[in-house]
Parts: structure tokens; C-alpha cells; sequence
């Protein structure tokens, strides 16, 4: 049973797992941010990242057991996407300006996303942040096809801090970690 959090002192919300109403708008949130990128409404989806968005999906690597922490790129270095909504937005003008040959004719997608799971930021842990914002974790599915013969299928998880505007929510920071180490696509310009 999720307990309402939104009337707790700041203080008690921290780490808290989100209630049932608030649960539901990330939801919905996500929904329409897969709405978009399948759509190709790009800008749209610029308009749901914050100004100051750190977007990155570090490599992984295969290791033994005992080497799982290694598994995963570390800040600085390899990394398939380290963004910010800056270069996301000079990403998304290039598709519009015939020099992205990837994406033309453009890809067509489906994002699902599943296992959405949000609690209140902790600032403890993620200075910058407060208890009004949301870590959200999140699975996805997402299904690449372009021209006749070229598919793809990405899987992994995300974790956000999502921030609430007057209206909505904005991502200030995605992490996404595929669950291939090796990507089998001729090139990599979906966006998670």
C-alpha cells in the first residue's frame, strides 16, 4: 500500500516511495514523451527536458562475476550519448537539415516503457535536488525499422530526476544502461 507523501514535512518525503496519484502523472508523463518521439515531435520532446538536463548512456562491458562493478562505463569515459538538451536540440535541427543520411528517410519507433517506479529525491544523495523532485527508474523496450530491411531492438532501463513544472514534469537528468553491451544497428540516433 503506497501511503500519500504529497502532505508529509519534506524532511519524512525523502527516499518515500511516490503516492498513487502521483504515480500515475509519471506515468502519463512518459506516455506522452513516447507519444512524441514515435510522432517525430521532437521539439515537443525538447520541451520536456529541463535547461540544465545531464542526458547519458555510459558502454558496458562483459565481466566476470566479481568485476560486476566495472561493467559499466564511469563518468568520463565511454559513453554512447553525453548530453545536453543544447546538443539534443543540435542533434534533433540536424535531422531537419538533410545532413543526417541515418535518419533519411527517418526511422520509425515504438517506445514502450514499464516498471515505472518513483520516489522522492533523497538530497541527501542527489545534492541539487529536493524532495519535491522524483527519482524514477523505468524499463523500455524500444523498436527501431527503417527502410526495408533494417531493425532494431534496444531494451534497457533509465533513471530519471524528474523535476515539476507549473504544468507538468521536466527530466533534469536521464541515465540510461542498455542491456546489450554490444549494439547490432548501423548507427545509434533513437533517442531513449
Amino acid at each position: 500500500m503506497t501511503i500519500s507523501t504529497e502532505s508529509a514535512p519534506s524532511a519524512q518525503r525523502a527516499g518515500q516511495r511516490a503516492d498513487r496519484d502521483l504515480h500515475f502523472e509519471v506515468e502519463q508523463f512518459y506516455y506522452e514523451e513516447a507519444g512524441f518521439l514515435d510522432d517525430g515531435r521532437f521539439t515537443d520532446w525538447l520541451d520536456l527536458l529541463a535547461d540544465d538536463l545531464d542526458y547519458w548512456m555510459p558502454t558496458r562491458s562483459n565481466r566476470l562475476r566479481r568485476q560486476q562493478g566495472l561493467s559499466i562505463a564511469a563518468r568520463g569515459e565511454a559513453a554512447f550519448y553525453d548530453e545536453t538538451k543544447e546538443s539534443l536540440a543540435w542533434r534533433i535541427r540536424r535531422f531537419d537539415s538533410g545532413m543526417a543520411w541515418a535518419e533519411d528517410p527517418p526511422s520509425r519507433t515504438r517506445h514502450l516503457v514499464t516498471n515505472v517506479a518513483a520516489r522522492h529525491v533523497d538530497p541527501a544523495e542527489h545534492p541539487g535536488f529536493t524532495t519535491d523532485d522524483l527519482l524514477v527508474r523505468s524499463a523500455f523496450l524500444v523498436y527501431r525499422n527503417r527502410l526495408e530491411r533494417e531493425e532494431n531492438i534496444f531494451a534497457g532501463e533509465r533513471t530519471d530526476v524528474l523535476r515539476r513544472t507549473a504544468t507538468t514534469f521536466q527530466v533534469a537528468r536521464r541515465t540510461i544502461l542498455l542491456d546489450q553491451n554490444v549494439l547490432l544497428s548501423k548507427n545509434i540516433s533513437t533517442f531513449f
